[in-house]
This record gives structure tokens, sequence and C-alpha cells, in this order.
């Protein structure tokens, strides 16, 4: 029987259907295995996974497949996005056992949840050196049936040599200039001077090192920094892995030049790139950044936004290219002949020359990605957005992609920051209110009497999955840029709640090392931390931040040493594999820095001098800054206390390390003291 017919996971409800006698993870598929005395299969993937759609089709859709499976196996679903303690727990124990990892992953399990063979997709048939996943089937019902000691040993090895993988801090001190230099220093090294970004095929878009860029910057005045910065983020734009017509990033590039993405959009790499996008035009004003930025927002609100008011995950990459054929891509690919279709011959020449749509193509099948070759020549401005409107229309015609309809709450919470503050930058109010009515969401729905955090919902119903360290840190992340921006002090006593639980429940208490899980969750093989960014801020570094500014903000001391402590991992880590620690670098350039504080007071919130005060607050470039606005007298933060206006007008406070500037009521003045 298979019983993912309730869930709330759209990737679970792919698989409901199949004839495999699927579980959810449950203490009850254990309590199975045991009785029956199988091993238990458990296959991870996501919903906009493009090989978890091919072997879901190949194997779990196959009657006598899933007629072996049900014999010999209890086989168990998990949705990575919706567990990620899982995914981590057993993608460690897949990339200590074969050296790389990815979806989906196939692991093997007693029924005490210790692993013992691992892989990711296997082929229906034997492929390219790789065994047919009915092989692997029969070859690990042999191995339970004739060789359990062995399995058994094998198994327990595993679990030993992760619980032996426990990481300490390797510093107990905070980043200093010298370690943000050698990071910088091991950037350079990586960097691609012809291409943008970093390192060889495939190439994804390297949101947390180019914050920490932005701020090293701001903070040292490097042109290098700001120059990789630039350069990676527009190579990114320019290239196909950036939907020119729709706005929004795709997951990544399959090559070194950005021109051939994978297709699937999430929200995490689109909320973190319009943040980006955002903080570089703060930084150069540069027209291309306030572009990609508002495109990539619009996009946001327009195509992932739930009837509820939060952000759905993903968006496939797969989709019918018109014959009932999923196909990678046929979304967003054309030919010479569609543009001619859709625009004519003369504007399907313009076209083609300005997108770089060729006769062979750039993808598969003679088909094209568009893209924005650097070339010589003008093109008429507003001949191309007549261009551009008409594609997009002939697109929204054909079958779109699925959407992973599940709301995840860190996801939600870095939307809640990037449209928050692009919204305040580019006075775009209803981009501040999409980010609001998230927050309302995670509020309402998320959070329960004691505060805690369930990390996903669908369709306004909450999951059962309790949130994990990134979710706290993010949600808290995206409650203090709300709270800056729109002034509402309710936001910041809610990040206050959610870190408080992050004190109380993820942080060892002797070592101050901080867990993915809470102490109270389910106990796994092992308790997962992580402190490296994979596709997302760590939940480690993340929580670092979210803890340095929160104690910017209310001056408070456990919080403060709480986040030093954090960053212990970052001196330890940052000068030697900085592109996978990007966030936690850019948080201790926030920490080196101060962070400054900024309180603004006026009569209003929407007096023209107080306005023109916040605004040049929100601009600021010095990294990490915090901004508290609010009438005078105001209990509505802690930073407004004590402030009052200056000569009856509006005042800005800046201080830093204990240390207050005389207040202004200038805004050039409060510009130059928090950008130098």
């Amino acid at each position: 029987m298979n019983r993912l017919a309730h869930e709330t996971s759209p990737y679970l409800l792919q698989h409901a259907d199949n004839p495999v006698d699927w579980w959810p993870w449950s203490t009850e598929a254990f309590d199975e295995a045991r009785k029956t005395n199988k091993p238990v299969l458990l296959s991870v993937g996501y919903s906009s996974c493009h090989w978890c759609h091919v072997m879901a089709h190949e194997s779990f859709e196959d009657q006598a497949t899933a007629d072996f499976l049900n014999e010999h196996f209890v086989s168990v679903k998990v949705d990575r996005e919706e567990r990620p303690d899982v995914d981590a727990v057993y993608m460690e124990a897949v990339q200590a056992a074969t050296g790389q990892g990815g979806w989906p992953m196939t692991v093997f399990l007693t029924p005490d949840a210790e692993p013992f063979y691992f892989g990711t997709y296997f082929p229906p048939a034997p492929r390219s050196g790789m065994p047919s996943f009915r092989q692997v089937l029969e070859g690990v019902r042999s191995a339970w049936t004739d060789r359990r000691d062995e399995v058994a040993e094998v198994a327990g090895k595993i679990v030993r040599d992760l619980a032996g993988r426990e990481i300490s801090y390797g510093d107990t001190q905070t980043p200093g200039e010298e370690e943000l230099a050698r990071a910088l220093l091991g950037l350079t090294r990586e960097y691609d001077p012809q291409r943008g970004g970093f390192g060889g095929a495939p190439k994804f878009p390297p949101s947390m090192a180019v914050e920490f860029l932005l701020r090293h910057h701001a903070r040292t005045g490097a042109e290098g920094a700001l120059q990789m910065a630039h350069d990676t983020c527009e190579r990114m734009a320019r290239g196909g892995i950036y939907d020119q017509l729709g706005g929004g990033f795709a997951r990544y590039s399959v090559d070194r030049d950005w021109v051939v993405p994978h297709f699937e959009k999430m929200l995490y790499d689109n909320a973190l790139l319009c943040r980006v996008y955002a903080h570089l035009w703060r930084s150069t004003r540069s027209e291309l950044a306030r572009r990609v930025a508002l495109e990539t927002a619009d996009f946001l609100v327009r195509e992932l936004r739930t009837n509820e008011g939060g952000f759905a995950s993903a968006l496939d990459a797969d989709s019918d290219d018109g014959s009932g054929k999923h196909v990678e891509g046929a979304y967003y690919v054309w030919t010479p002949q569609q543009l001619t279709e859709v625009l004519g011959g003369e504007d399907a020449e313009l076209a083609a020359q300005y997108f770089g749509v060729t006769e062979e193509g750039t993808f598969e099948h003679g088909r094209s990605v568009l893209q924005l070759p650097q070339q010589e020549g003008v093109f008429d401005a507003e001949k191309v957005e007549s261009i551009k409107g008409r594609l997009l229309g002939a697109r929204s015609g054909r079958p779109a992609p699925g959407r992973d309809d599940k709301v995840v709450a860190a996801w939600n919470g870095l939307a809640i920051a990037a449209l928050a503050e692009t919204g305040a930058y580019f006075d775009r109010p209803d981009l501040v209110e999409a980010a609001v009515a998230a927050a309302d969401l995670l509020v309402r729905l998320h959070l329960d009497e004691q505060v805690r955090l369930a990390r996903t919902s669908k369709d306004g119903h909450v999951g059962a999955n309790a949130g994990v360290l990134e979710d706290y840190a993010d949600v808290a992340e995206g409650f203090l840029a709300l709270a800056s921006v729109t002034g509402e002090g309710v936001w910041l006593e809610f990040a206050g709640f959610l870190l408080d639980h992050v004190l109380a429940r993820f942080v060892d208490a002797e070592t101050g090392t901080l867990y993915d899980t809470a102490a109270d969750a389910e106990q796994l093989i092992r308790r997962p931390q992580d402190p490296t960014d994979n596709a997302t801020p760590s939940g480690w570094t993340a929580a670092a931040g979210a803890l340095l500014s929160y104690a910017a903000q209310t001056g408070s001391e456990p919080h403060r040493t709480a986040a030093e402590r954090a960053l212990g991992v970052v001196k330890a880590l940052g000068p030697r594999v900085p592109r996978f620690i990007g966030w936690g670098l850019a948080v201790a350039e926030a920490q080196l820095d101060g962070p400054r504080e900024v309180a603004i007071v006026g009569p209003a919130l929407d007096d023209e001098g107080t306005r023109a005060l916040h605004r040049t607050a929100l601009l600021a470039t010095a990294p990490g800054t915090v901004v508290a606005v609010g009438a005078a007298e105001s209990d509505e933060f802690p930073l407004l206390a004590d402030r009052p206006l200056v000569g009856g007008e509006p005042a800005a406070y800046v201080c830093r390390n204990f240390t207050c500037d005389a207040p202004t009521t200038d805004p050039e003045r409060l510009r130059t003291a928090l950008n130098s």
C-alpha cells in the first residue's frame, strides 16, 4: 500500500500513484522493517529535480521493479527540502563512501536506520559502467539474506565514522583583518577573469561569496573585490542562466560561460540573487544591477507567490514540449523559426542577433537559450522591449513547468529580506507589502504557541516537520530586515523569539557549537552540523549573522557573544575554503565593522525629513548596518531610547563599538558617516 497520498510535500505526492509501497519517513516504517526483517530503501529527492523524475519514470513507475521492491524492502521516500536533517546525515555518508553525492539519493539502511550501501541515480539497464537499479536491488537483497553479519559490520563502522566527524571551532577568536584578506586572496585565485564566477563547470551563482566581496570593498575600499563582484553579476545577468524574458535565475549553468542552465528555478537562489543585485546597485548605481534586482523581485511575486501570501519552493526544469513529452528547458528555449512565427521576419532577425539565437542552437536539437552576448552596435531600446513583450506573451501560451507549492520557512525568510530591501531601495512599496504578507503567513501558520517554527506548509496547512537551524536563522534575518525597512518593532520582537530558541536549543552550552537540529528534535544516527554554505547560507553562519544584527539592535550581550563564538569556525575555514563559507565571511565583515547602529527619530514616519534620513541609512554600504526608525520617544526599538529631535528636526544617531557620533539632521552628513 502506497502511503503518500495524504502528505503535504509535492515531491511525495508525485509518487503517491507509484506501484511501489512507499512509506514517508516515520518510526512506523522502521518498525515495519524490523517486524518483516527487511532492509530499508531510502530514496531522497525533490520535486524540481530532473534526474529524480527520470528515475521515478524508469524504475518506480515500473510494475516489475515495484513488485521486487515490495517483496524484499521497506521503501521510504523523503523530500530533502522538507527533511534537510535526514538528507544531510545520509548525504554525508554517501559522500564519505563514494566521494560524491547528489539527487536522487539512494541509500540502503538496516531497520535501525544505519546505512550500508549507497548511490544516487541508477538506470533501468546497465549503462556507462553503472549497474542497473534491478542489479543493485538484487545485490543488496543477496547481501542482506546471505551475509547479514558483514552488512551489520559495515553499517556499524559507517555510524561510528560519522559520529567521529563532529566539528570543533578550530579557534575561539573571531576572524580579523588577516583572515579576511587571505579569504579574498583565495577567491582571487579561483576567480574566472574571462567569464566571471569561480571554478569550472558546472557553475553555480556564488551569491554568498559576492555578498562578502561587496562588504569587503565597502569596509576596506579594495577595488579588486568590487570588480570580481560586479563582473560576476554582469556575466550571469547576460547569460542563459538568467531568464531574459521573465526575470529570475535558473539553478546553475552546465558550462563555464553561463550559457546553458539547468532550468529549474529555486526560490532560495532568486531571493539571494535579488538581494545581491540590489546591494550591487547600492554600491555602484549600476543600471544593470537595478534592472536585474527588480526583474527578479517581480519574478518572485508573479510566479512563486502562493494564494496564502508565502512563496513556493521551485519551478521544474522540465515541461511539456507541446507533443505530450516532458523535456528539460522546453518552456524557455527558441529556434529561429519560432522567433519568426511570433515576430515576423525582420524582428525575428533582430531578436536572433540580440539574444544569440542561432541555426545550430546553443542547447539541444537546434534550440537556443536566450542570452545577451557582448556585441558591436546599438539596438533600439523601444524595439527590443516590444520584442521581449511579444516573446514573453507567446511563451506564456506554452505548457508551463510544474511548481512545487510548499512554503519552506527558511527560504521565505530569505525572500522577505530581499523583497523588503529591494522595495525600499527602489521605491516599490508593493514589494515591501509582499514581504510583509509572507512574514504574516509565517507568524500565523508556521509558529506555534511557544514560537517554535514548523519548516513547511502547503495550501495553508502546516507540515509536521520541525524547523531546523536555517529556518530559525533565515526567518529571523528576514524579520530583522523588515523591521529596519518598515519601522515596525514587532518584527524585531519576533526575531528575538526565534533567536532565543537558537540559543536555548541549537547551541551547545559548553562549547558554543551550533547544530542543524534542535536538542529536542528527532534523534537520527548523527546530529547534523555543517558550517559551510551549500545552495543557501549554512544555518550556522546564518544564525551568526542574525544574532549579530539582533545584538546591534538591542544591545543584548548573550546574542553578541553567541555570534562571535559562532564566527570562530570562519576564522578556521575562511582562508582555506572561502567559496564555501561566503556568508560567514560576510558576517565577519559586519562584526569587524561594528556593525554600525543607526537610530532615526522624527515627528512621524511619513515626515519628509524622517524619510530622507531613513532612506539614506538603508542605502548605507557599511557592512551589516542596522537601522531603527520611529517617532521621538517611541518604544518600538531599543535604539530609539533617549534619542530626541535636534532643534525640532528629524535626526540620525550613529553608534559603533560603544561610541556614538554627534546626531545629524543632514542626509549628506549621514551618508558620509555610513559609507566611510
